[in-house]
């Protein structure tokens, strides 16, 4: 079809090693454009309730996006897919590279697992077709090393590989799917359903052309974004970001991003210095969580942030890293001698993570975690804020030395934390138990850490701090997936400008008093309901979240989608189809036991009870009001957060 879709999807059992492609009709695309949304339409149809999600019945699935390969610009994120069983719910895990095109050059919107192999296997493809191998060899390799060894042997030039590591094989439910050597699909533990299903990797080699409706319109639009992100003003050295964190704080208002020129600024902070540009400002303003959630920015003062300034992850950078379709190029390989020669830029979350969460100052501790953890196929996000539960257990005295094999876990201590890791990647000793996330640990330790283990839903959250900005903790516990921190906020909604493409959507005052943004309100509930819609789409149309940061004059989604399919919709027609993409995976949901209101963050997250000291001191979130409003403004019930007979039908999902 030429309207950026390939029209098949690809089907492998592994228990019964069959291959089978089924077309998908154009109707499907309309009603759910492609990525997720494609896949949130067959995986609710197809995996059985109550499937346990490191089963057979389990699906696990590899999904590009409508605007991948188009010439649509940051239009190179993949997904996978599947039942998580870290949380039970919906499970996701958004990644950039290289991957995403290679599953459409074979041939493919989606490529999808069900079944357990009797033995270690990987799936090949070229043009001659699709075959499955035996991958004896490799397992246990690390990913770095299934990649490398894979590449030699496949008989294509470019290959491209999706794999997991040691952590995937060993079922722990916070690993995730490496590609590039070290670009993660992190989250919901779905490295777990790969290695339950002894499926150690997946390497693409096709041909085939993706064709768009109007691929000149695609061009004029590409180019146009790209000439707004080529602009790159002069900008301060990075020791002056903590700084300018502090100053932010003190002020009693806040403009709104679009008044700041944030879009702008964000930019240049990003093609600067990646993700990591802004560690010191978010802790400054108290956005990053210290300290296991039980700090502030107070504990971890700009003499110990400035360890952690962005020029700290950059400066070592030998090769800037773009992923497909991408002008920003946020990414970098860096060299790091006497440790790993070639390793990934550690990530804004990964930084933060493993830093300020775990009060750890110490950079190189840092990078040799981020490139363990890459190659190990483990969950940054999730392996911080489980040493952050362990070493504040340590702290109460609820682990002891004998307990965790002599190490002794304090704040701070990256030696003890660089040994906690690699235990965790091996299951080895305390690391067995904490292998699963926090929620499995606290119930193994119990004790009353509890407490001290914070997420939402089963999944760590994510470094960034609902008593800041109250729109994460929306999203970490309505989506169908908890713990989500790349949907919405307050933050992101402001930098998405929707209002400016549905003028019906509101939008934000020019200048806020701070303390206004913590009183819910319908307004607020209409801007995250917005987020959860036009992140279905990006999602669907394989897009980045950061192209999106830029705000709507500078990231023509809605364009380029038009562009590429000649469906010509209006961008609300597109938040339409978002919205039965979140009903549609909150039904998933329901399917299979999950009730909605059960879905919770940790106490300490939502200021229960408030800090006493720093950037978010005395803040409680409205969580339950905020719930509420979300799920009334979406047209489910606000109480049980089950979409009604009316939205169902108004949606055309009468199922």
């Amino acid at each position: 079809m030429k309207n950026g879709c390939m029209a098949k999807v690809l089907w492998v059992d592994l228990s019964r090693k069959t291959i089978n492609e089924e077309t998908i009709p154009e109707t499907q695309y309309r009603k759910y454009v492609s990525g997720i949304g494609l896949a949130s339409k067959l995986l609710y149809n197809r995996i059985p309730a109550g499937a346990d999600p490191l089963g057979p019945d389990n699906i696990l699935g590899f999904v590009s996006g409508l605007l991948t390969g188009t010439g649509s610009l940051f239009a190179g994120r993949w997904m996978a897919v599947g039942k998580s069983p870290l949380t039970g719910t919906w499970g996701d895990a958004n990644c950039g590279g290289n991957f995403s095109p290679a599953i459409k050059r074979c041939g493919y919107d989606g490529i999808f697992f069900s079944g357990i192999s009797e033995k270690p296997v990987y799936l090949f493809i070229d043009k001659k077709g699709a075959s499955l191998r035996d991958a004896a060899d490799i397992w246990g390799l690390d990913t770095r090393e299934t990649e490398n060894r894979l590449r030699k042997h496949v008989g294509c030039m470019y290959p491209r590989i999706a794999c997991i590591g040691q952590a995937g094989e060993k079922l722990s439910l916070i690993s995730g799917i490496a590609n590039d050597g070290g670009r993660m699909a992190a989250r919901s533990g779905l490295g777990a359903v790969m290695g339950s299903k002894k499926l150690k990797a997946l390497v693409l080699c096709g041909a085939k052309r993706i064709r768009s409706h109007d691929g000149q319109a695609i061009k004029q639009l590409s180019r146009q974004c790209n000439e707004s992100i080529q602009f790159m003003p002069p900008f301060p050295p990075a020791f002056v970001l903590s700084y300018m964190g502090s100053l932010l704080r003190s002020l009693p208002v806040q403009p709104n991003t679009e008044m700041m020129q944030f879009n702008t600024i964000y930019k240049i902070m990003l093609k600067k210095w990646g993700t990591a540009s802004l560690n010191q400002i978010l802790i400054e303003i108290g956005d990053s969580p210290i300290k296991n959630w039980k700090g502030s920015n107070e504990d971890f003062k700009p003499e110990r942030s400035v360890r952690l300034n962005p020029e700290v992850f950059s400066d070592c950078v030998v090769v800037k890293y773009h992923c497909y379709a991408c002008p920003l190029g946020c990414g970098g390989l860096c060299s790091k001698p006497g440790k790993f020669e070639a390793a990934h830029k550690p990530e804004y979350e990964t930084v933060l993570a493993l830093g300020g969460l775990c009060m750890n100052d110490n950079p190189d501790a840092i990078f040799y975690l981020n490139e363990k953890l890459n190659r190990a196929g483990m969950d940054s996000i999730s392996a911080g804020g489980t040493v952050a539960y362990a070493i504040e257990c340590f702290e109460k005295g609820i682990l002891s030395e004998h307990d965790t094999g002599g190490l002794k876990l304090t704040w701070g201590n990256h030696e003890a934390m660089m040994t906690l890791v690699d235990m965790m990647i091996a299951r080895q000793g305390i690391g067995d138990v904490l292998a699963d996330g926090v929620r499995k640990a606290a119930q193994r330790i119990q004790q009353g850490s509890e407490k001290f283990a914070i997420h939402a839903g089963g999944q760590e959250l994510a470094m960034h701090d609902s008593r800041f900005d109250p729109g994460f903790a929306v999203h970490n516990c309505v989506e169908a997936t908890p713990g989500r921190h790349t949907i919405g906020s307050q933050l992101y909604y402001e930098l998405f400008q929707l209002w400016k493409n549905i003028p019906a959507l509101p939008r934000p005052d020019i200048m806020y008093l701070k303390g206004s943004k913590y009183k819910p309100d319908m307004e607020k509930a209409q801007a995250s309901a917005a987020c959860s819609k036009f992140m279905n789409i990006m999602n669907g149309a394989g897009t980045c979240l950061y192209g999106a940061m830029l705000g709507a004059d500078s990231f023509p989604v809605f364009g380029w989608l038009n562009a590429a399919t000649g469906w010509n919709l209006a961008a609300e027609d597109y938040l339409e189809i978002g919205e039965r993409i979140q009903v549609l995976k909150q039904l998933f949901n329901l399917k299979h036991g999950i009730d909605p209101v059960r879905i919770r963050m940790s106490d300490r997250a939502l200021g229960r009870p408030p800090l006493e000291t720093g950037a978010n001191k005395g803040r409680r979130v409205q969580i339950e009001k905020l719930r509420h409003d979300y799920w009334e403004s979406l047209g489910w019930n606000p109480q049980t957060g089950r979409p009604t007979a009316g939205t169902l039908k108004r949606l055309g999902l009468e199922l």
